[in-house]
Parts: C-alpha cells; structure tokens; sequence
C-alpha cells in the first residue's frame, strides 16, 4: 500500500487536490501522468460559436482524481441527508447528487484565481474549491467550526482565499454578484474570470438579464453557467420556460450546450469558455445535468417525476459510473480497487462527520457580529442591543 495525494493537473503545469482528504491506495492504481484522450459521450451545441473539439485531452491519474472526488461529494451528500433525518441539520439542505461532474469538471479547467460563485445548492463547489469537509459538515450541524462559522447553514458556504463567494439563497441574486466579480477582475487587470452558476429555474430572473448585457457591454471576463437539472423548484421546465435552451438566451453572448454528466465534457467546455471571456467577454455555458433526489431535502421528489425517470439517469448517465467504466476500460484500475477506494472514502467521511458533531455551538456574543462592514457607517449593536459601537453622520 501506498499513500496516495491525487493531484490535478493545471494550465500553468502545476498540480494541486482538489478535495482535501487523505486517501491510501493500492499499487495496482494508476498514478501516470502519461497523455491519454478520450471522446465526449455527445456532441456540444453551439449558438454564434465555434464548439471544442469532442476529443478531450486528460491522463489516468486525472481520471482516477474526478473518480476520488466525486465519490467524496456523493458520500458527502449522502451522509448529509442522513444527518437532516437526524434532525442534526435543521431549516433547508440542497443536495447534489447527480450533478458532481459540474463542480469537478469546472474546477479541472481553473486556476484559484479565478472567481466562483453559486446558487443554494453549494456543498460540493466549496469541497471541489479545496474546502474543508469537517468544516463543511459542521456548517450544515451550524457549528461554530463551520466554514461560515456556523451562521450560514447550507445555503451559505464560502471560501474567500479560493475566491469561492458563496453560496445565496435568493433565486437569482448570485447573477448580477458574479458579472460584478467579473467586473473587479478586468478592472484589476487580472489574468482571470468568473463562474456565475445559476439554475434552470433562475434563468428567467431579469435581473440575469441587465448583469449580462452590462457584462456584454463592458467585455467582462463572466461565464455565465446554467445548471439545467430540468426541474428547477419541483417543476418540469417545459412548464416554466418557452424556450428550453438556455445556452441561446444570451442572444447576443454565445453559448454552449454541455453534457453536464461528463466530467471530460464540463472540463472541455470550461477551458474554452475561459479562453473564449478572456479575450471576448461573456458566454453562456448550459450543463445538461440531472439531481437525484428532491429540491431540498423536505421534497421527496417523485411526485412530479417517476422513479423510472430517476432510475434510467442514474443507469445511463451518472457522472461517476462514467469515469468508472473509463478506468476499467483503459486497465487503469481493477474493480475491486475502486471499491476500495469507496470503502475508504467512505470511512474518511463518517469520521469527518463524527468529528464535526463534537464542534461546539456558536457562542451568543457571536448572534450580532458580522451583521455590519466595519468602518463603513455602522457597526454592530453590542449584545446588550444598548449601544452602538460607532456611527458616521450621513451625507
């Protein structure tokens, strides 16, 4: 046995983990760097673009990295639904099962430098931004160890020093808050872009609509992305949207329809999206992608869809049997390997749970800070709600 980092390879040649977890593997597992290209499962669509090729560079151990790292994200979100029938986890949970080659994909094309922002449905961004995973489940029990210190609970995970900002709860908001990192980063002259996720069901927000003719306007370095999982808020959107295809709604911005369930695919797509803002401004990237279980937690999830529906995603397109059937076909790996390694993961993520169950509450002076920006006005209230730390006059 040997201890095993799995590392990604970047554009710049470096290398980093993508999800922080130890892992020991047998030698029988591919750790080569060696060139390896495989074909995307179907073909991109493209409105006024020229799509990528299908054929997407990669290597064994890169495979065997998004086979590790989805794994932790369905273990992750498995563990925490277990947690809310527990009643650990209180008020609303978005999961993601079904939808992990978004997050791994994406983060296989970035650097941490460029910018990632999301809707409520977080959990596995801030894992793939390198987030911690105690942390993670500490801030859904809301601890005072969690990544937003407790405060946030599911719908609000951030990561400053990965430029991950969250994470919000409102339909929609995230849109106008990503083409305005955006703005930052070429107002900064930075060699970077931004990642504003949004889902199918808020794809007709207006104000998605003003933040991208702005981001147009200004050639801004924003990549729009849609998560369509087809059902927004437990609604088929063929019942919400007149048009379905959410890559041409930019009309004036191209897009690019992606196989959200092939991690090679997202990775493709994002490089040349990048490339594509960097140089030209804003464009729309669709991820044909599929949640398993309900909107949230609180919805079972088969009363607006049949259990065959779920099923047939799940034997046909689901993102880590994908990369399974890679590895076993190219001999990267041999089947009982890879169980162990979800054995392994799977361990890993229970202690990870144990641990962050004994992170004690936040502690009540916490209730009233973080409220106010200091130095911007108005800070906080002090506990007793008497006093007022400091005020500037208006005007």
């Amino acid at each position: 046995m040997v201890a095993w980092t799995v590392l990604r390879h970047l554009g710049a040649g470096t290398a980093r983990r993508v999800v922080a977890l130890p892992l020991t593997l047998s030698r029988g597992v591919s750790d080569s760097a060696e060139p390896l290209t495989v074909e995307t499962s179907v073909p991109y669509k493209a409105h006024i673009v020229e799509p990528p090729a299908r054929e997407v560079a990669t290597t064994p151990r890169e495979l065997v990295a998004f086979f590790r790292d989805m794994s932790v994200m369905r273990r992750f979100e498995n563990a925490a639904d277990s947690l809310y029938e527990a009643k650990l986890i209180r008020g609303f949970c978005h999961l993601y099962v079904g939808q992990e080659a978004v997050a791994v994909g994406m983060e296989a094309a970035t650097t941490r430098a460029d910018a990632i922002i999301t809707a409520y449905r977080d959990h596995c961004t801030y894992l793939a931004r390198g987030g911690d995973i105690v942390a993670a489940f500490a801030e859904l029990m809301g601890r005072r160890d969690g990544c937003s210190g407790g405060k946030g609970g599911s719908m609000h995970f951030f990561k400053k020093d990965a430029n991950f900002y969250g994470g919000h709860s409102i339909v929609g908001a995230q849109g106008p808050l990503g083409c305005g990192l955006a703005f930052a980063q070429r107002y900064r002259k930075e060699d970077a872009v931004t990642f504003d996720l949004y889902g199918d069901g808020a794809a007709n927000q207006g104000q998605l609509f003003e933040a991208l003719n702005m981001a147009a306007l200004w050639k801004l370095p924003a990549i729009l992305v849609c998560e369509n999982n087809h059902y927004a808020m437990c609604t088929a959107g063929w019942r919400a949207s007149k048009s379905q295809d959410y890559y041409k709604r930019g009309d004036y911005v191209p897009g690019l329809k992606v196989d959200g369930m092939d991690v090679l695919a997202v990775k493709q797509a994002c490089k040349f999206a990048k490339k594509h803002a960097l140089e030209n401004g804003p464009i729309i990237l669709e991820m044909d992608t599929y949640r398993y279980n309900g909107h949230c937690t609180l919805d079972p999830g088969n009363t607006y869809r049949t259990s065959d529906e779920i099923a047939g995603i799940r034997q046909e397109r689901d993102p880590i049997e994908r990369v399974r059937k890679l590895i076993l076909t190219h001999d990267l790996s041999t089947s009982q390997e890879l169980k162990d390694m979800e054995k392994e993961i799977r361990k890993q993520v229970d202690a990870a749970t144990a641990k962050a169950k004994e992170s004690p509450m936040p502690d009540a002076s916490e209730l009233f800070t973080d409220v106010y920006v200091n130095d911007c006005g108005l800070e906080s209230f002090g506990v007793d709600r008497k006093k007022v730390t400091s005020v500037l006059p208006l005007g």
